[in-house]
């Protein structure tokens, strides 16, 4: 007669890759506050941050890892693209490219614009906007109509009982049903309010794990 041996489930292991150390700090502290999710996150920013070279830790991570979160600040891109000399391609432009690849070849992986930047994000907790901000210091200044002592910084994000995860998780659920129903994003017509954040929470291993 045959033990059956009850074998260990391996957690799914799932990469962020994000340019910006907010978004590095608010995946953290996800990871902190849902002790229940089955799944590892791992939260990383690059050590170049170019797009090329984030696109190409984004395709390195997709052999590596389940899935693949690449969280882009749109507000960066336009920056960029402004910058950028007549007759080259612009980040906005290189972007689009890759988001093509992607969505042909790389089905693991999800691309997560926030127009202008995370602070629409967390925005959402707040209000139902699909408000174009056209950088993030307009966005920040409306947040802080809601959090007054909101500052980018890894103290305020992480703070021990008070961190950024846990101070919106009350309104959690709201700010994904504002983000699944502001405007989808258009390479086209840029100049739109655009939160993709959604996507993390609505997919199934995250999703099904979420403490109530």
């Amino acid at each position: 007669m045959r033990i059956k041996r009850n074998t260990p489930k391996i957690k799914p292991r799932y990469a962020f890759i994000v340019e910006g150390e907010c978004e590095f700090w608010y995946i953290q502290m996800l990871k902190r506050n849902e002790r229940s999710l089955r799944v590892d996150l791992k939260p990383e920013i690059p050590q170049k941050k170019k797009l090329k070279d984030q696109f190409k830790k984004v395709i390195e991570s997709s052999r590596e890892y389940d899935k693949v979160f690449w969280i882009i600040d749109f507000d960066v891109l336009i920056k960029e693209s402004r910058e950028v000399k007549k007759g080259t391609k612009n980040p906005i432009q290189l972007l689009n490219e890759y988001n093509q690849k992607i969505s042909t070849k790389f089905d693991n992986v999800k691309v997560i614009i926030n127009n202008p930047c995370v602070e629409f994000w967390l925005l959402l907790h707040f209000e139902r906007t699909g408000k174009f901000f056209s950088n993030c210091e307009s966005a920040t200044k409306q947040l802080r109509r809601y959090l007054p002592d909101y500052e980018k910084t890894q103290k305020y994000y992480t703070k021990q009982n008070d961190d950024i995860y846990k101070k919106l998780k009350p309104n959690l659920n709201f700010a994904i049903d504002n983000s699944k129903n502001v405007n989808d994003f258009d390479f086209k017509n840029p100049k739109t309010g655009t939160c993709q954040m959604y996507l993390v929470f609505e997919t199934k291993s995250i999703k099904g794990g979420l403490e109530n």
